[in-house]
């Protein structure tokens, strides 16, 4: 097709290029400014990405456009483009508009424009949005994307409230999504997008203070999810129900919810292979990895906040952090639940410290004490003090000794009196008469036989008392403890 008529010299030199790709340069490497020599129509290039022109045998028509300012909107909206376009250091007065086609390569490196729509956009290779400075929402629901998605170095700024960033639902990118050094103020939704390359997000910072920095439910992602190395998140990192084939990390990251009582990460029914949360600092906001099922996790218990989300957390490995950390990070559950207990004596008993793994239980019981009623917890207090709940027995023994060396003491100063007949009476044994007394059942024939006298007799009916609480505590706490539901 020969060119249309009113083509600037500039868009004449775009035509002329197009059969061959070859690049048409027009300033230096910034983007461009109202230049006469430098404005291009969007619907110059519109015509040649929709096959206006001709093409040559041998080489591979694209428009490759360097520097360029480009008046109007590229709008190629349900259509399909055969061929490839890569603006570089161009600055675009309207968001380019893909939705609903097919196209090849795309790429806007280092431009400026108030947005992009890509909504159904299929695109054979990768979209490349990297350096650029978007003032405006980037827009991909059920994109395809073959070739990847990069986003390295990318500015984008949405100051409406109502609209997200980077807006996407059921996205799909193949190879990779990589946005390390990107900083995106507005929010990031990335529900349901499949990641079959991976997601990286290296020292990337992501602004949306007291709102949803990322909003990534349902996300599936093959290979790793970096958020590390530098990354920021200022709002929520909503993960529910991420599933992640291989390592999601936050290793060396920031994250702050910028507001106490919001979620800094909501991370609940999620499946990782392996969980790196490992911050730079302290998380601000709180945290839930609650009903979530982690292979590895890897994390220091004192980077999490107050207050935290652990029930239904199952994990086949910990790594980081020292016993009493690990207490106290269950411990700061923000409902008391037997399950994260249950499941980190699981985790310590796995490895072969049964010792640890009944501390644990033993702690379970005292929190699970606190939210009792008064009769309750009188009756917890008792376990605790005498048999610890009966993963400490020998404090049972411990009490017992005590109380026989303090009989044996009373009865060997004031001997109780005899009660039969002198040639039916055995021998009196303090230490003897002290056993009978403190074992429920008559043992010896102390008891029958020895009536105590005087002051030691509320000694006698205080060690009788006491052995049967003993008994009963001894019996209740082994019992919890071969039985605990």
């Amino acid at each position: 097709m020969a060119e249309p008529p009113g083509l600037s010299a500039t868009e004449r030199r775009l035509w002329r290029a197009f059969p061959t790709g070859a690049e048409v340069v027009l300033g230096d490497d910034t983007p461009a400014g109202p230049d006469p020599d430098r404005i291009v129509r969007a619907e110059i290039i519109t015509q040649l990405l929709l096959g206006a022109a001709e093409t040559r045998e041998g080489f591979v028509s694209a428009v490759r456009l360097r520097g360029a300012y480009v008046m109007g909107r590229i709008d190629v909206s349900g259509g399909t483009v055969e061929h490839e376009l890569r603006l570089e250091f161009c600055r675009l007065l309207e968001a380019p508009k893909f939705s609903n086609c097919t196209t090849r390569q795309l790429r806007f490196s280092d431009c400026r424009m108030p947005g992009f729509d890509g909504g159904g956009l299929h695109a054979d290779g990768y979209l490349s949005l990297s350096r650029s400075v978007i003032e405006g929402q980037v827009r991909l629901p059920r994109a395809q994307l073959t070739g990847g998605l990069r986003m390295n170095g990318t500015k984008i700024t949405e100051t409406d409230p109502a609209k997200w960033a980077l807006f996407s639902g059921g996205l799909v990118v193949d190879v990779g999504c990589f946005a390390r050094d990107a900083e995106i103020t507005g929010g990031v939704r990335l529900v349901g997008a499949r990641m079959s390359g991976g997601l990286f997000m290296e020292r990337a910072i992501l602004r949306n203070p007291g709102r949803i920095a990322l909003d990534g439910q349902n996300m599936i992602v093959d290979d790793a999810a970096e958020f590390s190395r530098g990354f920021r998140a200022e709002g929520t990192m909503r993960l529910r129900g991420l599933r992640v084939n291989g390592t999601l990390s936050f290793s060396r990251g920031f994250l702050d919810s910028c507001d106490p009582e919001r979620m800094a990460v909501h991370a609940s029914h999620m499946h990782v292979d392996e969980f790196i949360l490992w911050p730079e600092e302290r998380i601000k906001g709180t945290v839930s990895l609650s009903d979530s099922r982690v292979g590895v996790l890897m994390d220091s218990p004192d980077i999490y906040p107050e207050k935290v989300w652990l029930n239904g957390l199952v994990y086949d490995r910990l790594q980081g952090g020292e016993f009493k950390d690990r207490l106290s990070w269950v411990d700061r559950d923000n409902q008391f639940h037997l399950q994260p207990y249950e499941q980190l004596a699981a985790w310590y008993h796995a490895i072969g410290h049964d010792n640890l793994a009944r501390r644990i239980q033993l702690a379970k019981l005292r929190a699970r004490r606190r939210a009792l009623n008064p009769i309750g917890k009188a009756w917890n207090f008792l376990l605790d003090w005498t048999v610890g709940y009966g993963y400490r027995p020998w404090l049972a023994f411990a009490w017992f000794g005590a109380l026989v060396a303090l009989g044996t003491t009373v009865f060997s100063i004031q001997h109780p009196r005899g009660i039969k007949q002198p040639a039916e009476q055995p021998a009196f044994h303090a230490f003897v008469y002290t056993l009978d007394l403190l074992i429920p059942i008559d043992t010896f024939g102390q008891q029958q036989t020895f009536d105590p006298v005087g002051w030691s007799r509320w000694v006698a009916y205080a060690l009788i008392a006491v052995g049967w609480v003993l008994a009963t505590a001894l019996i209740a706490g082994v019992t919890r403890v071969l039985r605990p539901n």
